[in-house]
């Protein structure tokens, strides 16, 4: 037997312990993600510490949503046109000296406002770049088949790094200041640039070139029409839209709900903020078997739910453990939900529209963000946190309930959308044994692709099939 045929027999999670490139770039955003660990504590933690004012917490956390927005347009045709891994190489360089002159500036003039606003708006420009980078990285350099498991470890040590990140930022802060804990965000970006220098990906699936101004506004809008056209990805991205102007401001108010209400100190904010990472580590570990197991609809449906309902309880909570539970439950079900959506877009996505999918979704779900976490965040100054967020909550819950009615509520979406493709290319379709005819693609008799540049529209029943 070849080495080829041996590695064929291998389980999808056995062959990516052995994909030598993929482990490079784990290992990179690992210890990259562990610095932004630092950033989520202390960026907040600066911005509460010179005003006092969860409003201006809330309008740091709108300045980061419009920068997504903005660059969320543009960022997608960039990831889909140029080389990804040098794209990715500038975004982390370019955030390294951003991301140090808060300490710099800290130290030689103290605490300027002005400059959290600006750092934060380019930062999360840069950020959305590499974001939607990173989404087709994992994409070219596994296989399909291996997406949920790569997403599921990737997932797995972010979590670590956030159990460990959030208490040494809090330690650090209290300690230093938090501007000092921000540099360790900038040494990540550093050590997440080397990792990525060493890594080589699959070629990318290139387009012609464009010369004419409409052909380029029309592939500029491909990503759009695409998600939109894709049953379950169009309901999933308005589903998600609302929710975003619900949650964008979460952060904000959990964290002031335990410095404001609580009177806990930057420390012990660390501690359940890391704790509270445990929840994601969890989902990352069972999220491959969980979606096998359960279905795509089961995942995104209870997960965004009982999220949406832990996000209700925690604000009403006074006593800290019990918070840190339910912030458990909360890291648990956003990923369980997050990853499950994320790897169905990365399965079904053609590669030379996955950065322009990408950028279309990020771009709808988060611009809503910055109006949610600044209207969310002044009201709560005014009605106080419980209140709040039982009203984000309770809605949430009530924005997700629609998803049941819709055809995210599908087992495995991924196999009718793969049938689609097949018969795109007059490819023979692939049954699975004892799969029921109820998973080959039945919704509202049409459903439309975008693979080659072209629309075409695919009639779909038992009879055509």
């Amino acid at each position: 037997m070849s080495m080829q045929q041996g590695r064929s027999h291998l389980t999808p999670g056995a062959r990516l312990w052995r994909n030598r490139q993929f482990n490079i770039f784990w290992f990179g955003q690992t210890l990259s993600v562990l610095g932004d660990s630092f950033a989520v504590i202390a960026i907040p933690l600066l911005v509460l510490q010179a005003t006092g004012s969860v409003a201006t917490m809330g309008l740091v956390t709108g300045v980061f949503g419009v920068g997504q927005v903005v660059m969320g347009i543009f960022a997608g045709l960039l990831v889909d046109r140029l080389d990804r891994r040098k794209l990715m190489i500038f975004s982390d360089l370019a955030r390294t000296l951003l991301y140090l002159t808060i300490p710099i500036c800290w130290y030689v003039y103290g605490p300027q406002l002005w400059l959290i606003f600006v750092v934060v708006a380019l930062g999360s420009c840069l950020g959305m770049t590499f974001q939607i980078t990173y989404v087709t990285t994992i994409a070219n350099l596994v296989d399909t088949d291996q997406i949920t498991e790569a997403n599921g470890r990737m997932q797995v040590t972010y979590a670590i790094a956030f159990v460990l990140g959030p208490v040494l930022a809090g330690a650090v802060s209290g300690s230093f200041g938090s501007s000092v804990a921000i540099s360790f965000d900038a040494l990540s970006f550093f050590v997440s640039a080397f990792s990525i220098f060493f890594i080589r990906l699959k070629p990318q699936q290139t387009l012609p070139p464009v010369s004419m101004k409409g052909n380029v506004r029309q592939e500029f809008l491909a990503g759009l029409q695409f998600l939109w056209k894709q049953p379950v990805l169009r309901w999933v991205t308005i589903l998600l839209f609302f929710l975003t102007i619900l949650t964008s401001g979460a952060m904000d108010l959990f964290m002031f709900h335990l410095k404001h209400d609580l009177k806990q100190s930057d420390s012990v904010v660390g501690i359940v903020f890391g704790l509270a990472s445990l929840g994601s580590l969890a989902a990352g570990l069972m999220i491959p078997t969980l979606r096998k197991r359960l279905g795509f609809g089961f995942c995104w449906i209870a997960g965004f739910m009982l999220n949406c309902l832990f996000l209700g309880l925690i604000g009403v909570s006074g006593q800290l453990s019990l918070i840190a539970l339910m912030a458990v439950g909360f890291t648990f079900t956003s990923t369980m939900a997050g990853v499950t959506s994320m790897s169905l877009r990365q399965e079904i996505t053609p590669d030379h529209l996955l950065g322009r999918v990408t950028s279309a979704f990020w771009t709808i779900t988060a611009a809503p963000g910055p109006l949610g976490a600044a209207f969310f965040t002044a009201l709560t100054e005014k009605l106080g946190t419980p209140m709040v967020s039982l009203i984000i909550g309770g809605v949430g819950m009530l924005v997700v309930g629609i998803a049941i009615f819709t055809p995210i509520r599908q087992k495995y979406p991924e196999r009718a959308a793969n049938r689609l493709l097949a018969l795109e290319a007059d490819q023979p379709l692939e049954i699975l044994p004892g799969e029921p005819q109820s998973a080959l693609p039945m919704v509202s008799n049409e459903i439309f692709l975008t693979t080659t540049g072209k629309q075409r529209a695919i009639k779909v029943g038992t009879k055509d099939l």
